[in-house]
């Protein structure tokens, strides 16, 4: 069996298991916690989703490609494109194989937040005026600090997640969900990070325009 023969059954088994995980995961209440958030990183996929269908069908286009590139006897980017096929097809099959101990850490943490979800939303409603009052008296100097230290808070949170990946790829099995659980508690860091930095920018927009 050749390497394209080998990948292509992989994938359709892969293929499989996401759809069947997809769908159990989105019935999953703790799930909330996990999705919105990217399950790999942008070094490794250029797909975006909390889903693990749209990264299987990513790689069964670069497979294609790869196919392409193998029959037009083009050797060198065949090698580069086959290793980039293998290390997309390890993270995924690793992922799917921790997803339920990512889901079961979720769920500790969803079970701890629904206590406190009452008290927060009295809070919260106390602090949005809190929050507006210093807006207003914010300064667009102080702004754009606080936009620059969320920038670098952004890198460094990308940095560790390419080196947490790095480290996933090369694990031994049982090292493996460890670090899956780190890689999606690091994702979700980065996505409130994002979520913060938008509305930094859009509060400088504000103050601007007043």
């Amino acid at each position: 069996m050749n390497s394209i023969e080998r990948l292509t059954e992989i994938l359709i088994r892969l293929a499989i298991e996401a759809k069947q995980i997809d769908t159990i995961n989105n019935k999953n209440k703790s799930h909330r916690l996990i999705e919105n958030n990217n399950l790999f990183s942008a070094t490794l996929f250029v797909s975006q989703s909390d889903r693990y269908l749209p990264y299987v069908e990513e790689i069964e286009r670069r497979l294609t490609e790869f196919t392409r590139l193998v029959a037009a006897n083009k050797i060198e980017l065949s090698k580069v494109l086959l290793q980039r096929l293998e290390q997309q097809i390890s993270a995924i099959s690793n992922a799917l194989q921790a997803n339920s101990t990512m889901h079961q850490a979720a769920k500790l943490s969803f079970d701890a937040n629904k206590k406190v979800r009452i008290k927060k939303a009295k809070a919260k409603q106390i602090n949005k005026y809190q929050d507006l009052a210093r807006k207003l008296v914010l300064s667009s100097h102080q702004l754009y600090q606080k936009l620059t230290e969320h920038h670098v808070f952004e890198k460094r949170l990308m940095d560790m997640l390419m080196e947490k990946e790095r480290q996933r790829l090369q694990c031994k099995k049982h090292e493996n969900e460890k670090l899956s659980v780190e890689v999606l508690t690091l994702h979700q860091r980065l996505g409130r990070c994002r979520k913060a930095i938008s509305t930094i920018e859009r509060d400088i927009e504000l103050a601007e325009k007043r």
